[in-house]
């Protein structure tokens, strides 16, 4: 990676987080009654403190190449970054992936207890949406209603929600995973708020429906480059170098790219993918303005955790 990619990507992540951290204060928001003290800590220690924050970084990114700044892409990443966040709490619980470490760190039910990360994950969720339909993310009414919509289709049934079903499903199936059923639960699982953190930053920015459609196209390709390079990681790294638990699927006789194509293959699709990415970015009409999200494409493959 560029030395300016490196230095944007730690550049967002170090806005967000100031952005969260004050988002995430002690001061009831109008409506609000109080903050619960431990409620408050958890949701604050699910959020703050730790990873690359990819999704922010590409609606802010997004948004920029097309030539929007300020507050809008802020606000709305940090919405994306809080379902994100909460997702993960979730997926760590005993019930779910059962897991103690996460960014190198306890889990927060570790942290905490089960019951109080249950609800520091349903805090995030529902935070996500008060911040994306507060006036102060944009003006007009209509973009904070499509941030809304697609946020919610992305993180719900269809997407990150339904694909984490698909997954606990196909760890008792019958019959392991095909490679048509795996790209659908992983486009579903991840793919589907990696490719709404790139189409937040076209709405916001007001992109045209078929500017927008190709960055759509982008944020698919990407996180189906992402969800590979993940496999591969798995299968690949120590749980010191992920900064999570490593060998998780094979233990789990989980179907993945890796399972049914072999490292090798997995390596070649990821690339094919990543291909795809850069590929839309000319579809989406971005030349050197889309520079950043070309390197970003080429970040979720060749990042080692």
């Amino acid at each position: 990676m560029s030395a300016d990619f490196d230095k944007r990507l730690h550049a967002v992540a170090e806005r967000v987080e100031a952005a969260l951290d004050a988002l995430l204060g002690s001061k009831p928001a109008p409506g609000e009654i109080v903050r619960p003290r431990r409620v408050l800590e958890a949701m604050r220690y699910g959020a703050l403190g730790g990873g690359k924050r990819l999704r922010p970084f590409l609606t802010i990114e997004t948004a920029h190449a097309l030539g929007s700044v300020g507050e809008a892409p802020l606000r709305a990443a940090c919405a994306i970054e809080c379902v994100h966040c909460y997702s993960l709490v979730h997926d760590d619980l005993p019930a779910m992936d059962n897991d103690d470490l996460r960014r190198g760190r306890p889990t927060a039910h570790k942290a905490f207890d089960e019951a109080t990360a249950i609800l520091a994950g349903d805090g995030l969720l529902t935070f996500a949406f008060a911040i994306l339909a507060d006036p102060a993310t944009h003006r007009d009414a209509d973009v904070r209603v499509a941030l809304c919509l697609g946020l919610a289709r992305a993180s719900g049934l269809g997407g990150m929600v339904g694909g984490q079903m698909l997954d606990i499903e196909a760890e008792t199936a019958a019959v392991p995973l095909d490679d048509s059923a795996i790209r659908r639960l992983q486009a579903m699982k991840t793919g589907a708020l990696l490719r709404f953190a790139v189409e937040a930053g076209a709405i916001v920015a007001g992109a045209a429906p078929a500017r927008r459609a190709a960055l759509v196209a982008y944020g698919e390709a990407l996180g189906s480059a992402f969800q590979v390079a993940d496999d591969i990681l798995d299968a690949e790294s120590t749980s010191e170098q992920l900064g999570k638990r490593a060998g998780k699927d094979a233990e789990r006789n989980k179907g993945t790219f890796v399972s049914i194509h072999g490292l090798d293959g997995a390596k070649r699709l990821r690339d094919a993918f990543v291909s795809q990415a850069i590929a839309a970015l000319v579809e989406a009409g971005l030349q050197s303005e889309g520079d950043i999200l070309r390197e970003a494409a080429h970040f979720v493959a060749a990042r080692a955790n």
